[in-house]
């Protein structure tokens, strides 16, 4: 569905983990380049994605905004491609219906409207096409966001730019669409990446209002990699009433503050609107070569409303990034609780990345703390163009005390704690399990394309550990990379991750490639946390990491 040239310069035992666990002073503030960053969450204590799809189901396309309607099915729909029917030909728009669940590895799907039969193509057919951004079922009803994309190959506009977009309703669970009197609603740029926050069964979860939300970006769906337009740092919200989904005149658009104040514009005041979620930061600023670099983070993905946790997800993504936040209240404040990094391509089987990061609601469990998640890709020599599913799996902070006793036992190992998460600066190549399966022979390093200034490999726990010696085993480096200049280790303690005290390391490390598949082992005054790390500046001139085995001990 995307292009990727061209652009800017410059086994679910053990699951990849990228947790944001600095606090913050402030809230949303610039930083001192004028920059406003999100404050990072303090809410999940572990979060852990698989670093793959491992659930592929038999459909053709990408996108997938969803809605669990009434007859407990799940609708949705897919970008570019033929949707849940391969006979059938291939449209830049299909609705499809899911029925199963992933748990069980039984979802099947059926093509129900494509093309024409969903929505025309309001700006000019030669240069746009249509694309599916957001969807929900109201009182058995379904609502279907539709953008037009720019396609246009021969400028380099293809996919970054979406001038206009509208909404569509269904009264026959998605057999045939009807277009709102005033279509399209959302023109000139403005408010046409519209996603649905999804409340769950025919939006039941909603036991606090009577209306319905939905989020808006500016400009494009992602970063507009040639500069087309304006890159969307910005998260828009809208609420309405049930009976005026498709008339623009009655949405009351957000108009407080990013800490979660509410406020609301008069009905149709979209100029006022003001953002609930603005991220400035840039993701690949400093590649190692040329390729996508200097990326937004705020995309097209999808809202959730974790219902047993009491907390709106959103998950966006980069090329080559996740980027997930989680808030209160669906105007927020919102706050980064994940990161994912993928690394520059090509990616692998066992790991890749992806676009249209979207977490239906019927697939989150009884507690809130497993659902799963579609990510798409067909680059970097790895497909995954359906509705490709992988776990999700999180544990909300308690603030716990240290019990353990000193012992030999290794407190990463998963047989000592189920719940570790491994905590690396990028998802690893070879596979970040690899950190503690006991195993020395393997290794896996950080190398992602880009010059990092500092790298770290780690764990994280939903409990606190006393402990006072980490043993690190260095993997197989090449000449360009695969070992630290310098390392320290760090313990996280109620979100701050801290040195040390009197830190000793036998035998020296030699910050270089002679490192190469040697044990070291540092040792230090005892501390307690929920989290620990080696962490230093990568050595070599494409500046990663590599290690074959982490070891943790309170001994």
């Amino acid at each position: 569905m995307r292009g990727i040239k061209g652009g800017k310069a410059a086994a679910m035992s053990v699951l990849g983990s990228i947790l944001l666990v600095t606090a913050c002073s402030g809230e949303d503030s610039p930083d001192p380049q004028g920059k406003v960053i999100p404050e990072e969450s303090t809410f999940f204590s572990t979060v852990q994605v698989e670093p793959n799809s491992t659930y592929s189901t038999f459909s053709d396309g990408d996108l997938w905004p969803v809605a669990w309607s009434d007859d407990d099915n799940l609708y949705t729909a897919n970008g570019d491609g033929a949707g849940f029917d391969f006979g059938s030909e291939f449209s830049d728009i299909v609705v499809n219906k899911i029925t199963g669940s992933p748990w069980t590895q039984n979802l099947d799907g059926e093509r129900l409207a494509a093309g024409d039969g969903v929505s025309q193509v309001w700006s000019d057919p030669a240069l746009y096409n249509r694309k599916p951004t957001g969807m929900v079922s109201v009182n058995g009803d379904l609502y279907l966001a539709v953008q037009d994309l720019s396609k246009d190959d021969k400028t380099g506009d293809i996919f970054n730019e979406v001038p206009a977009a509208t909404i569509l309703k269904s009264t026959d669970k998605g057999k045939n669409w009807k277009v709102g009197p005033n279509a399209p609603m959302f023109k000139d740029h403005v408010f046409t990446t519209v996603m649905f926050l999804d409340y769950g069964k025919d939006g039941a979860n909603n036991t606090f209002d009577d209306y319905v939300y939905a989020y808006g970006m500016d400009y494009n769906w992602r970063d507009s990699f040639n500069d087309k337009v304006t890159d969307p740092t910005k998260l828009y919200l809208a609420r309405m009433p049930k009976d005026k989904i498709q008339d623009v005149s009655a949405w009351e658009f957000y108009a407080g503050n990013l800490k979660g104040k509410a406020k609301w514009t008069k009905a149709g005041d979209i100029a006022s609107r003001k953002p609930v979620l603005q991220d400035d930061r840039r993701v690949y600023t400093d590649r190692l070569t040329d390729g996508l670099g200097n990326m937004s983070v705020i995309s097209q993905g999808s809202i959730v409303y974790d219902k047993p946790l009491d907390r709106y997800l959103y998950t966006s993504w980069t090329e080559f990034t996740f980027e997930f936040y989680e808030a209160p209240k669906p105007w927020g404040p919102w706050k980064r609780f994940y990161s994912a990094d993928f690394g520059d391509y090509p990616w692998t089987q066992d790991k890749n990345g992806g676009y249209a990061t979207v977490i239906p609601s019927k697939f989150i469990n009884e507690d809130g703390r497993e659902m799963w998640l579609n990510a798409n890709t067909f680059v970097g020599g790895v497909k995954n163009y359906d509705f490709s599913l992988r776990k999700m799996k999180v544990t909300p902070y308690k603030k716990t005390k240290a019990t353990n006793r000193k012992s030999n036992d290794n407190l990463a190992l998963p047989s000592y704690d189920p719940d570790v998460a491994p905590y690396a600066r990028t998802m690893g190549n070879g596979g970040n399990a690899k950190l503690n399966d006991g195993k020395k022979d393997e290794s896996v390093d950080s190398f992602n394309g880009e010059r990092k200034p500092e790298d770290w490999w780690g764990y994280v726990w939903p409990k606190s550990y006393r402990m006072n010696k980490v043993v690190f085993t260095n993997g197989t480096p090449s000449s360009s990379g695969g070992w630290f200049e310098n390392v320290r280790v760090q313990v996280r303690q109620n979100f701050e991750w801290v040195d040390v005290k009197n830190a000793k390391v036998s035998p020296a490390y030699p910050a270089n490639a002679s490192a190469e598949d040697q044990t070291y082992t540092f040792t230090f005054d005892e501390i307690a946390g929920d989290g620990v790390r080696i962490i230093g500046k990568p050595g070599g001139d494409e500046a990663f990491t590599s290690v074959s085995e982490l070891e943790v001990y309170y001994s």
